[in-house]
């Protein structure tokens, strides 16, 4: 366990589990706790998905295609936004790169 994390009790679909929490990172944790017992609270509801080992999966493959397809606002993508920052930033070095050659 690294220095400065201690053991916390948190409830997940009625189970009880110990997580190593860094001192700062707490109230995070307690918020993505929160997010994934909702996540699997719907897919329990909902009764077409049975035990909780599939619950947990079907909650994981959710909240990891909600990440890759994040967006905000009206449609902006955050990966096209990087993918176009590095085009920018790799054509700024090459302009900076032909610059430093005339002095």
């Amino acid at each position: 366990m690294a220095e400065g994390a201690k053991t916390i009790e948190v409830n997940i679909l009625g189970r009880s589990y110990r997580v190593a929490c860094e001192d700062g990172e707490r109230d995070a944790l307690m918020q993505a706790v929160a997010y994934l017992d909702g996540k699997m609270g719907e897919i329990k509801k909902s009764g077409k998905v049975n035990g909780t080992d599939r619950i947990a999966v079907m909650a994981a493959l959710n909240i990891a295609h909600e990440f890759l397809s994040t967006k905000l606002g009206s449609g902006f993508d955050i990966g096209q936004a990087k993918r176009r920052i590095e085009s920018i930033e790799a054509k700024l070095d090459e302009a900076i790169a032909r610059q430093d050659k005339l002095f």
